[in-house]
């Protein structure tokens, strides 16, 4: 066994080249993650999928990844070929995306899809896939998962469809599960049963998970450590049973911008953003 973090990142840039020069979508990060779940969280516009999107190095032209490091377990993943990055997006690493509407594909079944992606991993039998796909969905609690493996996604709800996603992207046992804000796209009560099992998921398997969202209270209960990221840069980071006690206006901007059941306002506060939130260096998050 080794100490080493799962994912280790430091001073993580990504930028774009536009007609009217280069714009830095994510600008000098740091952080690490090991077995424990991390919440990235940020207004719209804040870096943060942007930046799950660039360790899995799903940035594509006119889009640049540049970083000091850029380590999977140790491995060097951003000068890796993209043959190897095949084999480590979905085997080592996977991400759930915010709606299962635009990640499932509408012409293969969720039994086609979910031993297509098996079998793109590990050497497996069409047999011996169909078995874990199905023991997979019996884990995301699926009810008759033999009839939910014949169906096409336009026949399953939205709260069936991220129960697929997050079973397809299990199935090879990856170490990271990078979620980007898995629950957006669903109604309050599904949201919870969906959170219930990716934490039950990754607590027993012993993965890291990188949870993206623009909810900070729903990360200060799911999460252990949390990131706040603003115009790109980290602006502080805390463990979550002390967002309570965080320093910068802005995670108290958040915080106060929110309803709070317990703690009844006659008015909410309006964010407002100080110019010199931007130019500050970013605060590193590596352990």
């Amino acid at each position: 066994m080794t100490d080493a973090p799962l994912l280790d990142v430091e001073n993580l840039w990504v930028r774009f080249r536009t007609r009217s020069g280069v714009f830095d979508a994510v600008r000098g990060i740091s952080f690490t993650l090991g077995k424990e779940r991390l919440g990235i969280v940020g207004e719209s516009g804040s870096g943060k999928s942007m930046t799950g999107r660039a360790v899995l190095r799903l940035i594509r032209p006119p889009g640049m990844i540049e970083a000091d490091r850029l380590d999977m377990h140790g491995e060097d993943i951003l000068t890796a070929p993209e043959k190897r990055m095949r084999k480590l997006r979905g085997g080592r690493v996977s991400m759930i995306m915010q709606d299962p509407k635009f990640s499932l594909n509408p012409v293969m079944t969720v039994g086609q899809q979910m031993v297509e992606a098996l079998r793109a991993h590990e050497r497996v039998s069409r047999s011996e896939a169909r078995a874990r796909a199905l023991a997979m969905l019996d884990e995301v609690a699926i009810r008759d998962p033999e009839r939910v493996f014949t169906l096409y996604p336009h026949e399953v709800s939205g709260g069936m469809g991220q129960r697929i996603m997050i079973a397809m992207m299990l199935l090879p046992n990856p170490e990271i599960l990078i979620a980007d804000e898995p629950t957006s796209a669903l109604d309050v009560s599904v949201q919870l049963q969906v959170l219930d099992i990716i934490d039950k998921l990754v607590r027993d398997r012993g993965m890291g998970l990188m949870f993206i969202s623009h909810d900070l209270n729903l990360v200060a209960k799911f999460c252990d450590r949390i990131v706040i990221m603003y115009a790109g840069r980290i602006v502080e980071t805390c463990k979550a049973d002390e967002l309570r006690n965080a320093q910068h206006p802005y995670t108290l901007g958040l915080l106060n911008s929110v309803p709070d059941l317990e703690h009844p306002r006659e008015k909410l506060e309006v964010l407002k953003r100080d110019p010199a939130w931007r130019e500050a260096p970013s605060v590193s998050a590596r352990q």
